[in-house]
């Protein structure tokens, strides 16, 4: 007499059905009717569209000032921004780079509750950047893309996220502004390499000004061959923002 095989606990199934929910997130096409939400045009050769977009969920790794340049944009057009878990962000740098303090929220430290936090934000702010404390489960990213879509809401990633849309990364950075050992560090150049899903899979790489001499963002025109420049990984991005956060880095006059 054959025994039959142990059916799967209730527990394994909803596992199961949540893996699958999000793998149809995944697979789904990014051309969705969303709307374009302003964007710093730094960024028009390196998000999908030129644009962020509502409903969506975009990575950014390697820096900080990077986080707060696609900040810019919507911020400067007068919606509410929230930054949870990144206590390295500056308000200081934040309001040079032309981010509206009277419009931003910050939770540096939310506490094994961040997923939480984040969720409860994306339902009032329409941007909400994180970074994220721990590795955010499929089904988790896919419950709260569907939150972002019915909201309208956009999510800026600082780290891994499941079914992201877009994803940034800081590949290469440099300062600029030291002369024979003095001065000023006045402006950062960096190159930003980005990939996406449905139809933007293919990695495009841009070399930007983060920030520049007047304390702005720019992408620099680039010549044959510079879209494969700077294979090395990121030289201690965070780093890199210290000048700003510790006063040395000012407008000149």
């Amino acid at each position: 007499m054959t025994q039959a095989a142990p059916l799967p606990s209730s527990t394994a199934r909803l596992e199961r059905v949540d893996e699958l929910q999000a793998r149809i997130h995944g697979m789904q096409s990014t051309r969705l009717e969303t709307r374009a939400v302003p964007t710093h045009p730094a960024f028009t050769g390196l998000l999908p569209g030129g644009t962020l977009r509502e409903g969506t969920v975009v990575e950014a790794h390697g820096s900080t000032t990077l986080v707060m340049a696609l900040l810019a944009g919507p911020s400067a057009s007068g919606r509410w921004a929230a930054v949870v878990g990144m206590p390295e962000f500056g308000v200081e740098a934040a309001a040079r780079f032309g981010i509206d303090l009277e419009r931003l929220v910050l939770v540096p430290e939310p506490g094994r509750q961040w997923f939480a936090v984040v969720a409860a934000l994306a339902d009032v702010i329409p941007i909400v950047a994180v970074r994220p404390a721990e590795r955010v489960a499929p089904a988790e990213a896919s419950r709260l893309a569907a939150r972002l879509r019915e909201r309208g809401a956009v999510l800026i990633a600082a780290g891994p996220w499941p079914g992201s849309d877009a994803s940034l990364d800081v590949e290469a950075s440099e300062w600029h502004g030291l002369e024979s050992g003095h001065g000023l560090l006045d402006e950062r150049e960096v190159v930003v390499s980005a990939a996406g899903r449905g139809g933007f899979v293919k990695r495009r790489r841009s070399k930007l000004r983060l920030p520049d001499r007047a304390l702005g963002f720019e992408a620099l025109d680039e010549g044959p061959g510079a879209a494969d420049a700077a294979e090395s990984p990121p030289s201690g991005t965070e780093a890199g923002l210290a000048p700003v956060l510790h006063g040395e880095f000012r407008r000149p006059a």
